[in-house]
Formats: structure tokens, C-alpha cells, sequence
């Protein structure tokens, strides 16, 4: 995959795991800032100061994400976007980080 679509790509998952968290966290009853950014950062904040940033990184043609619980990269494999260490899925280690820093259960959904 080029640059451009990569680009493209990291923009359409940004937006959705945007909308997802949204949804997710009103469901859940949890308070999340949500802030993207310019370059394709999202960074969200919680009640309790904590954050966790998903930005997309074009020259490894990933996703990072940075909680408090450390820093992840997702490659995209067909339709996932899988963790480069240990094959997570993104939506899932997202649901698992999110709840731990908001200290309430939250499930993204695709």
C-alpha cells in the first residue's frame, strides 16, 4: 500500500473509531473528551486526566495508540487492523484500554 493509501485509510478508521468511542462511552454513562487533531491524531481525556492518543503513523504505515498502560502498533491485514506484537485487534485492545482509564466497562463496536 502507497503512502496516499495508507493516508486515506488511517483517515476513514480514525473517523470511525471516533464515532465508535462516542457511542460506546455515552452507552457506558462515561465521560470522554474527544479531540482530533490535525496530522490524524485523536486524543481522548478523561474524567481523571489520563489520556490515551491514536494517531496514525504514514512512514510505518500503522496506527499507534499511547495509554497509560504503554504504546501499541496495528497494521492493517485485510479488514483488521491487528497489534504488531501480539495480533490484537484494535477495536478490542481499544475497549480494554479505554476501560481501565475510565474505570468503567466500555465496548467499541465496528
Amino acid at each position: 500500500m502507497d503512502e496516499a493509501e495508507f493516508l486515506a485509510l488511517a483517515e476513514a478508521v480514525l473517523a470511525r473509531l471516533e464515532a465508535s468511542i462516542e457511542r460506546a462511552a455515552e452507552a457506558a454513562g462515561v465521560d470522554i473528551d474527544l479531540e482530533p487533531q490535525e496530522g490524524g491524531i485523536l486524543k481522548l481525556e478523561f474524567d481523571n486526566r489520563s489520556q490515551i492518543i491514536i494517531n496514525r503513523h504514514a512512514a510505518a504505515r500503522e496506527i499507534w495508540v499511547a495509554a497509560r498502560s504503554g504504546g501499541f502498533h496495528f497494521r492493517c491485514e485485510g479488514e483488521q487492523w491487528v497489534g504488531t506484537r501480539d495480533g490484537a485487534e484494535l477495536y478490542a485492545m481499544l475497549s480494554g484500554l479505554i476501560s481501565e482509564q475510565a474505570g468503567e466497562q466500555v465496548q467499541l463496536l465496528h
